[in-house]
């Protein structure tokens, strides 16, 4: 059984004709967490927002719960939770009042439902009367969360909510939808982070509207069929230019403190640090290593480039 069917969806924007959503066809089944992993402007927020029946799609159709996405709009909304990108709460409320607001849309109470947020709520209790503006990153996203649950819904959306906040905050926000993934509720959540992916049970990789892969994190590696190396010296640009003008070198890019590549087919490690030490570069390290998701989000972009 599927929470979420998207098939051959599509949106377009203005007279320009600007594609956001480029015919994505993707299933998400019930109870499983979910990545739709990509860049600022890949189409992340366009999909949640028609998804979460806040924007119609142009062409295409998606279903969630088995409700049409159009047709079906009220019933939608009354199952689903969604965490926007940006913190949409009422700042000048308090962070007990924006609880009790929310809770009021939906016919029901913080008492009643409880249970479900009081692993997340009990960080907020001692700041309950503090006006949602002043909390920190890390509370608002708690805060925003407990919003978004507290109707008890069976699909939740949590559009990019790790953005802009420290890395403890990260992991705590990770550890809290594991918990709420046991609970049975299904969670699709996206994130431009390529590292938070292998959080997921399987992700979709998006890049200008397009789907470039849809599977779990580990399948989406070991379909990488390309020996990957890792190069660092003392002069780092110099390297990277290097790199890409050497006749032994297929592609390279940066990637934080080293530079990725691949060998053409006749390359060799040994000829090629022979030409990177003519070149006068010095303290040399050419390494082979294993892929991660971000290695095979850029792999799959140069390739549809092409």
């Amino acid at each position: 059984m599927h929470a979420v069917i998207i098939d051959t969806l599509s949106k377009v924007y203005g007279k320009d004709k600007i594609v956001a959503v480029d015919r994505v066809s993707l299933e998400v089944k019930k109870g499983e967490l979910f990545g739709l992993i990509g860049p600022d402007g890949a189409g992340k927020t366009s999909i949640f927002r028609i998804l979460t029946t806040l924007l119609l799609p142009s062409s295409g159709s998606a279903r969630v719960d088995g409700y049409d996405v159009v047709k079906d709009y009220k019933s939608i909304r009354s199952r689903v939770g969604y965490m926007p990108g940006r913190f949409s709460l009422y700042q000048d409320l308090s962070v007990e009042e924006n609880l009790t607001f929310f809770a009021n849309l939906f016919n029901t109470s913080l008492k009643e439902n409880y249970k479900l947020i009081e692993a997340i709520y009990v960080q907020l209790e001692p700041f309950k009367n503090r006006k949602a503006g002043k909390l920190s990153g890390g509370m608002k996203q708690k805060l925003a969360l407990c919003c978004a649950l507290i109707h008890q819904p069976s699909v939740l959306f949590l559009d990019e909510p790790t953005t802009g906040v420290d890395a403890v905050s990260r992991k705590e926000f990770w550890d809290m939808l594991k918990r709420l993934k046991e609970e049975g509720i299904t969670i699709m959540v996206s994130t431009p982070y390529m590292d938070e992916a292998k959080r997921c049970d399987r992700i979709a990789l998006i890049q200008s509207g397009k789907l470039l892969s849809v599977d779990t994190p580990a399948q989406v590696t070991a379909a990488y069929s390309k020996k990957l190396f890792s190069a660092k010296a003392d002069n780092m640009i110099r390297l990277l230019y290097a790199l890409r003008a050497s006749a032994h070198v297929s592609s390279c890019y940066a990637f934080g403190e080293t530079h990725h590549f691949h060998f053409q087919e006749q390359g060799s490690s040994i000829d090629l640090l022979n030409e990177l030490k003519q070149a006068g570069l010095e303290q040399i390290e050419i390494e082979n290593i294993t892929p991660g998701i971000e290695d095979c989000f850029i792999d799959l972009m140069l390739e549809k480039t092409k």
